[in-house]
């Protein structure tokens, strides 16, 4: 029976699946998260399945026994497992009310129950392990304890302060933050304050504090929230995990209510989470569990790859799905990413996927280098602008760096530029004041519309929200600037294309209707796209994706952090790098600065992850290993089947770059530029470098972008110190490239052959 049940083609019970109209091969298969706004609900089980890729059906008809679907950056993973749960509703067998489908954060779970109401899955519940657990022990105190639940408390760090005070010891703003961090961390490993130095000293964690002086604030921390009657979110995991192993009956009735569950970001899960979820389990294995070891970027706060890594030991009869079809990003983009891994080490990179991209080819990441960080912001907000100029839209750019520190010097460069701008982090979409207030005007449009002579010009849905909202702030054009004024209008923006979307998908609809869909999307916190450039941190944007991404900063020292000191903290900050660039569709930045201001010694060096992958640098060595074709391999109990794809090609690597003077291996970026160490001799032709140097200041000129922009200091002095005569020795020095050969090669070539292109184009 359980063979039946994970075919790869057909659907249970022997039925034959409806033939597709258009498959995958053809088109149907969409990027990660790109699906129609609206789209239409499937007429059927069978219909949902189509468009999906053999891989992805796989994991959508697998739907007994345990499951482990190991999927890649943008290779589709949340169509997969919400297509699987709507199969499975559909077909009849699951039951919506049995399937429990948790995440991590409120954003992807809303994403998830849309997603699930939009294919027709409607009554499955999607949460997080927190809120999950909440409902649960909700329910469930009245019985187990006794009394209401105590008070949970949002934020723990004045608890921790007043423990502080208790303890007499002094903690200022940064150690505050970073003692709850180590308090959080101790209670999801479910360590106790007599064990925190030794766990943490096994853990290899650097303590902010003294371990001990950590262990007895953690302890007065804990005994705070018991005079105070409150718990905290690390409670709330803690108390229904007890009560579910003390309470025998409330297991059992928990389990009754769900058998089917559903587990996204496997790689993020932690001791205490992994524990909840063996609770739910019991005896059963109707789990399946989704994640990338190779997008772990959590381990500070207890999340660990291991429990995705061992799935397949501890169920011996699963089935495992590989997802490596990439459908969000370039060629150019999935190959930088799948080098970088390439240069990885320990255990979640020997699993690593290598990533097939999907897209058609596109544009080459671009590296800069900067004299300073103001200079890299500059640079970054003076590229968005002329992609805005160009026709991306500004929601379809990110600029992502490592510490939120970065934030404020990005933003004052964006608002120099005239760039709108949003930054990720903040306030929920549905909780600004705004967008409340809008959806009080517009719920009350709805119900007296007919009344109102605001809208008695006003014939469609969308003219209609247009005239409420213009009574909220909202106008045709947006407010100059930035700041909240802005903010306040784009919020607003962002309901109008909504309704103009909804009226399109959806013709006829009313008010009531858009109100409908309103109140339904704040459930789900399914916000809509605001019109600006989005800055977030690069953990913060983990799940996401944009057209173009800046990465920027960088550096050594912030990328990796400085304080990553481990081989498994270093690999944490690859990992974090690879999260980056493959949140990238189309085009990707990266950029660093040599110096943190103008005027400052310029000490800053690229990352070392850079090393091999940008132009210039040595290549990396690469590594065996990658498991580089996706496919289903079944457990024992079932049908031994692979749907596999071509593994990407890998580039020829480049050997390392040595001084054509006295043969050195060279790692500066402007001695590699040079193909000579800085103090070797030169026999740079002055005249031509002059000559260069006019030249690329007209350019500049004319293009409106620095002279940098157009050909380094660097380049051109090893340019005129070779001297090329053709263009194959033009495009073999540092700094020029395909791109730039094709727009500057022939004037180059015309100035080193000593002829004067101005001239020849008065001539022309």
């Amino acid at each position: 029976m359980r063979a039946a049940l994970v075919r790869l083609r057909g659907p249970p019970c022997g039925q034959p699946a409806r033939p597709s109209p258009a498959t995958w091969q053809h088109g149907c298969v969409t990027a990660a998260t790109h699906s129609t706004l609206f789209p239409q609900v499937p007429d059927s089980a069978d219909a949902v399945l189509e468009g999906l890729d053999p891989e992805q059906r796989a994991v959508a008809t697998a739907l007994q026994g345990p499951v482990c679907v190991l999927a890649g950056a943008g290779t589709g993973k949340t169509r997969a497992i919400t297509h699987r749960i709507a199969y499975g509703v559909r077909a009849g067998i699951l039951q919506p009310s049995s399937v429990l489908a948790v995440t991590f954060t409120n954003r992807a779970a809303g994403e998830m129950r849309g997603r699930l109401r939009q294919l027709g899955a409607v009554g499955v519940q999607a949460r997080t392990f927190h809120s999950a657990a909440l409902r649960q022990l909700q329910y469930f105190w009245p019985k187990a304890i006794g009394g209401s639940l105590p008070r949970l408390v949002d934020r723990k760090i004045q608890l921790v302060a007043d423990a502080a005070v208790a303890c007499r010891i002094r903690l200022d703003r940064g150690e505050l933050r970073d003692v709850t961090a180590e308090i959080e961390w101790s209670k999801v490993t479910q360590t106790v304050p007599a064990d925190y130095a030794a766990a943490a000293a096994k853990a290899g964690r650097e303590s902010p504090r003294d371990p001990a002086e950590i262990a007895q604030l953690y302890s007065a921390y804990e005994d705070l929230k018991r005079e105070r009657v409150v718990i905290d979110f690390e409670d709330v995991l803690l108390l229904t995990v007890a009560v579910l192993q003390d309470r025998h009956d409330i297991a059992e009735q928990v389990r009754a209510q769900y058998q089917h569950f559903v587990v996204d970001e496997y790689q993020d899960v932690s001791p205490l989470q992994q524990r909840l979820l063996e609770l739910w389990l019991g005896e059963r294995e109707n789990l399946c569990v989704v994640g990338d070891a190779s997008q772990t970027i959590y381990s500070f706060t207890g999340a660990t790859p291991d429990h995705l890594l061992d799935f397949r030991t501890r169920h011996p009869g699963a089935t495992v799905v590989k997802l490596v079809r990439d459908y969000r990003s370039t060629p150019q983009v999935v190959h930088l990413a799948n080098s970088l891994l390439a240069q990885a080490r320990g255990r979640a990179a020997d699993h690593r996927l290598e990533l097939v991209s999907q897209r058609a080819a596109g544009t080459e990441p671009v590296f800069t280098e900067y004299t300073d960080e103001p200079a890299e912001a500059e640079g970054a907000a003076r590229r968005i602008r002329e992609l805005i100029d160009a026709g991306v839209p500004a929601s379809e750019i990110a600029v992502l760096f490592r510490t939120n520190a970065q934030s404020e010097t990005y933003e004052q460069a964006l608002a120099d530029a005239g760039v709108p701008y949003q930054l990720r982090g903040a306030e929920r979409f549905f909780d600004r004041p705004e967008v409340r207030k809008a959806g009080i005007a517009l719920r009350g449009a709805a119900r007296f519309g007919g009344n109102d002579t605001l809208l008695d010009d006003a014939p469609d849905l969308p003219s209609q929200v247009r005239a409420v909202l213009s009574g909220e702030g909202w106008t045709t054009q947006p407010p100059a600037g930035s700041g909240a004024v802005r903010e306040r209008w784009e919020s607003l923006a962002a309901l109008v294309h909504l309704a103009q979307d909804f009226a399109a998908a959806r013709p006829g609809a009313t008010l009531a209707d858009l109100v409908a869909e309103l109140d339904e999307r704040a459930g789900a916190q399914h916000a809509p796209t605001v019109q600006g450039v989005t800055l977030a941190s690069l953990h913060s944007a983990k799940g996401l994706e944009w057209d173009a991404v800046f990465l920027v900063g960088v550096a050594e020292g912030m990328m990796p952090i400085t304080y990553a000191k481990t081989d498994e903290q270093i690999e944490e900050e690859r990992r974090l790098l690879y999260v980056g660039v493959t949140r990238a569709r189309e085009r990707l930045h990266l950029s660093w600065a040599l110096s943190r201001s103008p005027g400052s010694r310029p000490n800053r060096r690229p990352s070392r992850f850079l090393h091999g992958l940008r132009p210039g640098s040595n290549a990396a060595a690469g590594r065996g290993g990658a498991v580089g074709t996706g496919g289903v391999e079944r457990g024992s109990f079932g049908v031994a089947s692979s749907a596999s794809v071509p593994p990407s090609p890998r580039r020829g690597q480049r050997s390392p770059a040595r001084c054509r003077v006295c043969g050195r291996t060279l790692t500066d970026a402007g001695e590699m530029k040079l193909m000579r160490c800085e103090d070797c001799p030169t026999d740079m032709d002055e005249g031509l470098y002059e000559r260069l140097r006019e030249w690329r200041a007209g350019q500049a000129g004319r293009s409106g972008q620095p002279a940098f922009c157009v050909f380094t200091d660097k380049t051109l002095m090893a340019i005129a110190e070779t001297v090329p005569d053709d263009e194959h020795a033009l495009v073999r020095i540092p700094g020029v490239g395909m791109r730039k050969l094709g727009r500057y090669g022939a004037d180059v070539l015309a100035i080193c052959a000593g002829r004067d292109i101005n001239e020849e184009r008065d001539q022309d």
